[in-house]
């Protein structure tokens, strides 16, 4: 809550307030889908509650915020959802990929993502779900720091160290016990993903699962990425080169075809 704190209350000079206010209301409740009392929106955002509930009555009437059956606690609406789901309806790269992730799903049989870089976290975008019944899940929309990452990892991986300093958020967040939160040991990292052209991370977003991922290219937003990831009990080093290479196989035809498309 700190951190989303630290955003909210550092607007720039040129934002409209009202409209800065909103923006905010839904960050924080997209944040990790929790139900905010009033006043623990309000203290995050640093604004007095009494003008805070007046947006937040607005945002229930269109649908934005939803609150609970006490009236005191408020979600995201489903005005929020209608507006997710079309960005990932209109996204062309998500459209152009559902092949490759169907056929990358079927021949590893684990969890495949669709990831692009926002800011210093990774988004999923898109998934497909491992066959086994023992699976990680990790919905649409997941929000994971880049840096704990395979996908994130793959990303910065394209950029100069200058550049990956600029956009990961300092001191490094330690999600897991063995989160790499070491900037010579993550840049370290970083050098082996350039040099063998994917990147892993081995129980650092999530206990006991390791991944593999490969970059489609950058762009100046940092671009996207495709991985598989699965319980270290089914990846072993001789198991993870395999998926990196059916992994490096389908990050080139979705590059192939975005190509081809004019989107990369």
């Amino acid at each position: 809550m700190e951190s989303v704190a630290a955003a909210a209350g550092d607007r720039k000079p040129e934002e409209v307030k009202s409209a800065a206010r909103v923006l905010e209301v839904l960050e924080l409740l997209g944040a990790d889908g929790a139900k905010l009392s009033l006043a623990e929106l309000a203290g995050a955002m640093r604004v007095p509650k009494s003008s805070l509930h007046a947006v937040l009555r607005t945002m229930e009437a269109r649908g934005w915020v939803d609150v609970d059956a006490r009236g005191t606690r408020y979600g995201l609406g489903l005005k929020a959802l209608m507006t997710g789901t079309a960005y990932l309806e209109g996204d062309d790269v998500v459209s152009i990929a559902g092949p490759v992730l169907d056929a990358l799903a079927e021949e590893t049989g684990e969890a495949v993502h669709l990831t692009r870089l926002s800011g210093a976290d990774v988004v999923h975008l898109a998934k497909r779900e491992s066959r086994h019944a023992l699976r990680m899940y990790t919905p649409v929309g997941h929000r994971v720091p880049a840096h704990a990452t395979a996908p994130g990892k793959a990303m910065l991986a394209q950029f100069e160290p200058g550049e990956v300093d600029r956009r990961l958020s300092w001191p490094l967040a330690r999600i897991t016990p063995d989160t790499v939160t070491d900037p010579g040991e993550l840049a370290a990292q970083l050098a082996e993903a350039r040099l063998r052209g994917w990147a892993q991370d081995d129980g650092e977003s999530s206990p006991g699962v390791r991944g593999v991922a490969v970059a489609l290219g950058t762009d100046e937003q940092g671009g996207d990425a495709i991985s598989c990831s699965a319980p270290s009990s089914r990846m072993d080093d001789r198991r993870t080169e395999e998926v990196a290479l059916a992994v490096t196989e389908a990050a080139h035809s979705l590059r192939t075809l975005l190509k081809r498309l004019g989107q990369h």
